[in-house]
């Protein structure tokens, strides 16, 4: 099965992978920005995910077998290729093995190192939404921010709801498989995968993803890379702080 994307301008391919509970769509405005410069941009939804089929297995060497399986239906080579969080380490492992169809890898606030679980409270708070009883995105979020306090994350998990038919919301997440994978997200890269072809990390300044003793470990694995800090923003840099990180992104392409 080939994941679902959606497409946009024409010109050089230019791929963006989500994070862990988000879709393709997330990057829709920057994407938009992206494809004025003479880019194609693929907005993928990876399995379990967005609008992407729904599997048991889920693994980040089953995650860029999908997105080969993807390039070779789209006929795409010389490609750009962004991945945030989860969708970084995905990219990251991809690149490593795929290197003739990447051009220029980008990832976005996350390290190759291993990382401990550390979504439990959102696991929970989307596995307490009842369908059954809930029939507004209203009453969704009220049942969301008895455990989520942060409006923004609240709206970024929302945007997983759909209408299923007239007056079933659900999810389009496969939500008890990443329940029962979880500590798959946060796996390491393997040690010895690399990538030498131009790389920039984008970390954010407010988040902890990428430390400074993970500097060692991405120059290991990735030789050519650079590593910028987002100004004011968090992991959800790309929506913290939009203009910065693309300003970066265009001067590591032009200059790459």
């Amino acid at each position: 099965m080939i994941l679902h994307s959606q497409i946009i301008g024409e010109g050089q391919p230019f791929i963006i992978l989500h994070g862990f509970l988000g879709m393709g769509d997330n990057w829709k405005s920057l994407a938009k920005k992206f494809s004025q410069l003479g880019y194609q941009l693929h907005l993928v939804d990876q399995r379990n995910h967005g609008r992407s089929f729904h599997n048991s297995n889920f693994n980040y060497s089953l995650l860029a077998s999908d997105l080969y399986a993807y390039c070779l239906h789209h006929k795409l080579e010389n490609a750009v290729l962004l991945g945030h969080s989860m969708g970084g380490k995905t990219a990251m492992e991809f690149a490593t093995i795929h290197s003739e169809i990447v051009t220029h890898l980008i990832i976005a606030d996350i390290a190759p190192k291993a990382y401990p679980s550390h979504h439990q409270d959102i696991l929970k708070a989307l596995s307490s939404l009842n369908f059954s009883e809930i029939k507004t995105r209203g009453q969704a979020e009220a049942v969301l921010s008895t455990y989520i306090k942060d409006t923004g994350t609240r709206l970024f998990l929302l945007k997983n709801l759909f209408w299923k038919e007239k007056g079933q919301l659900g999810l389009r997440i496969n939500l008890p498989v990443l329940i029962e994978k979880i500590e798959e997200i946060g796996k390491a890269l393997s040690l010895d995968r690399i990538y030498d072809g131009a790389t920039l990390f984008a970390r954010g300044e407010a988040s902890g993803y990428i430390e400074s003793i993970d500097e060692m470990t991405i120059s290991q694995q990735f030789p050519k890379a650079q590593i910028v800090t987002i100004s004011g923003a968090g992991h959800w840099l790309h929506a913290d702080n939009p203009s910065h990180f693309f300003d970066e992104i265009t001067g590591f392409l032009r200059l790459n």
